[in-house]
């Protein structure tokens, strides 16, 4: 093992959990910061990650956690308000302990602007960060593949996608590609700093056209369904899954989808890692099982 360590947050998630295997088979020392000890964090610990349980918003935790840490990789949940106050609670323990770098997980339609809380908050925090004076820097992904799994239910159950992003394009970025790029950023801090990188897929679709790569790949008819923004908040508020917070960020960034905001492909990935990102027929291809009857 090499003697710098890494801190992963959102340790146990797709693309967390990705990072923390690259940085552990690059032969880095990984310390995983998880909410609470379950499976996941179990798997991550056989794989030799060092795990803590902490809160991001929870100084003393965060604090703790950065001991002896060489680069972090943050990343706040979209469905929870308090970033700024996380981003605080970050810098300064990241500052207290010497910490060399920081790759901070945005979102595409971070801006000053934006009628989303979060994406706003989110544009906030990366100015905080960039005021640290430690090494930031931040990737600005479009929306995840990874929402062809949140909607798997539908598509299984009902032969729908049901996505309030009416006729809206963009490229879908997987966990692992994010993944692996996050950890060459955390690798290499000087020769990405201050850089902001938006993360794509290698095309750009419609939902529509998702549907279609799904029905090829099933072997039945998969529709899109295109709800409106009004019907999405009834049914996410109905269902007592979501908090208002993630519902109003959904509103707003649907309506951005639609406006064209999360369109666009570009190089980054590949750039960063050498490899092309993955696409949607091949995500499709390794997660068969979340779609099959």
């Amino acid at each position: 093992m090499n003697a710098e360590k890494y801190l992963i947050t959102g340790a146990t998630g797709a693309t967390g959990s990705t990072v923390v295997h690259q940085l552990l088979e690059k032969g880095h020392n990984v310390r995983a910061f998880v909410r609470k000890i379950d499976d996941r964090s179990d798997k991550l610990n056989a794989a030799g990650a060092e795990i803590v349980v902490g809160d991001l918003v929870d100084f003393h935790s965060i604090s703790a956690a950065m001991k002896d840490i060489t680069g972090v990789y943050f990343m706040y949940p979209i469905e929870d308000p308090g970033i700024l106050e996380s981003t605080a609670y970050f810098i300064q323990a990241a500052r207290e302990e010497r910490v060399k770098n920081i790759v901070n997980m945005s979102q595409i339609s971070a801006r000053r602007e934006s009628k989303s809380h979060a994406a706003q908050n989110h544009w906030i925090a990366e100015r905080i960060l960039d005021m640290s004076g430690i090494i930031v820097t931040h990737i600005r992904p479009t929306f995840f593949a990874q929402w062809l799994l949140y909607g798997s239910a539908s598509i299984k159950a009902q032969d729908k996608i049901v996505l309030p992003f009416g006729d809206g394009r963009f490229a879908p970025i997987a966990a692992e590609d994010q993944g692996r790029v996050i950890a060459e950023l955390l690798l290499q801090p000087e020769k990405y700093a201050g850089e902001i990188y938006p993360l794509f897929g290698p095309v750009e679709y419609s939902q529509y056209e998702v549907a279609e790569i799904l029905t090829a790949e099933l072997g039945r008819t998969i529709t899109y369904d295109p709800i409106s923004i009004g019907a999405f908040q009834k049914i996410a508020a109905e269902s007592k899954k979501y908090t208002a917070h993630f519902i109003q960020h959904i509103s707003a960034v649907a309506q951005d989808c639609r406006d064209g905001l999360f369109a666009g492909t570009g190089t980054a990935v590949k750039d960063i890692t050498g490899q092309e990102p993955m696409g949607v027929k091949a995500f499709i291809h390794k997660h068969i099982h979340a779609f099959q009857k």
